[in-house]
């Protein structure tokens, strides 16, 4: 016997369908790091003559930072999504170091599960909620 389909990203998680709490969709997504990279380029023209390493480790040292601190990225904020533990608690200071490494690779956050959760969230146990 196989078992039911999932109707919605989030179901299987515990998650609900919509509103707070569920799972962050596509267009935010992409949205957030539209304005994280953004504001990295920003920062490595104003500071560095947009270097394209510079406009990475810019990038990369901002989720670093801002994901355990204020539970997500700017962007990620500014579009009303947080990064939290699938199982509740702090993110912790390792994970978002892990999951970054993984982000700037780009493979991992382009390969998604039903879910919706790249890679890089499942390697550490996190997944990108609305807030």
């Amino acid at each position: 016997m196989t078992d039911a389909v999932n109707t919605y990203p989030g179901e299987r998680l515990g998650l609900p369908a919509a509103g707070p709490r569920s799972i962050a969709r596509a267009g935010r997504r992409i949205g957030a790091l539209a304005i994280d990279w953004a504001a990295a380029v920003v920062i490595s023209i104003a500071f560095f003559q947009y270097d394209s390493i510079a406009t990475l480790v810019i990038f990369a040292v901002a989720q670093i930072v801002f994901i355990p601190t204020i539970g997500g990225s700017p962007g990620h904020r500014i579009l009303g999504m947080r990064v939290v533990m699938l199982r509740g608690g702090w993110v912790g200071l390792w994970r978002p170091i892990v999951r970054t490494l993984l982000l700037v690779v780009v493979i991992p956050a382009v390969i998604w599960d039903p879910d919706q959760r790249g890679l890089h969230d499942k390697a550490v146990g996190t997944v990108l909620i609305r807030a």
